[in-house]
């Protein structure tokens, strides 16, 4: 692990913190307390950093250094928010497509997905701030550079940022088993945000309550699924396929 890739010590990340860094997590040992500790919480509160209690020996083997019981890992890109996208892209007279990783946790996936999204001009990825992959230096490695240039936002409420895309006008696409829809059937030209979710308890009912569409790719072996990063290839470029399509020029 590379030592610029975290920071450790109370004051030095609360500093970090204050001077809005990007910070990808903070790991705090369990029970911590005392007056930094407070004050490390304090800083902490309302910001979009996920935090992972975590017992001092998980601390000891990333440090052998003084962290006091804190170690914050340092992000690889700077994270953005939809809102501050989306009406951007529309001014630019853009059809915008969103990719939505709903609980996908595998740094590999994450990255070969990001690879794919900026290959095929997605306009951003979408990942929720907790029990989720992230943007961290083996993600980067994975995803060829691509997450250097391509929009990655981090968002504390999935189900919030899937209900403003629906106001703004996009169409909710969930890839799932549960779906009848083959997914060269559906719609895809008009903005729209394809939601992935984990490769093994798939999108939460409450989001796949809110989408448009469920669409499925079929399959025809004893395997039940593909791979999240497998699928989301072949999603993301029936997009592609049916906006050049509609477009008659690369959108």
């Amino acid at each position: 692990m590379n030592k610029s890739d975290f920071i450790f010590g109370i004051r030095a990340v609360i500093e970090a913190i204050e001077a809005g860094k990007d910070i990808d997590r903070v790991l705090v040992k369990k029970d911590m307390q005392g007056d930094l500790a407070r004050e490390l919480y304090t800083t902490l509160r309302g910001t979009q950093i996920p935090v992972q209690r975590v017992p001092v020996e998980k601390l000891n083997r990333i440090t052998v250094k003084n962290h006091q019981g804190v170690i914050a890992f340092m992000s690889a890109v700077t994270y953005q928010h939809v809102e501050d996208l989306v009406p951007t892209l529309f001014e630019e007279g853009r059809s915008p497509f969103f990719v939505m990783l709903d609980g996908v946790t595998d740094v590999r996936n994450f990255g070969a997905i990001a690879r794919t999204c900026d290959c095929a001009r997605v306009d951003a990825v979408i990942i929720p701030t907790h029990d989720s992959v992230s943007a961290g230096a083996d993600a980067m490695k994975t995803s060829a550079g691509a997450l250097h240039t391509l929009p990655v936002c981090r968002e504390g409420s999935l189900t919030a940022t899937i209900k403003y895309l629906k106001q703004c006008g996009f169409r909710i696409v969930g890839a799932t088993e549960k779906g009848r829809e083959n997914y060269t059937q559906a719609q895809l030209s008009d903005p729209v945000c394809l939601i992935m979710g984990a490769e093994d308890t798939g999108i939460p009912a409450e989001h796949l309550a809110l989408c448009d569409d469920w669409i499925a790719i079929p399959q025809y072996g004893h395997i039940g699924s593909l791979n999240v990063s497998v699928a989301a290839g072949i999603l993301i470029y029936e997009v592609v396929r049916q906006r050049t399509e509609s477009f008659s020029k690369p959108y």
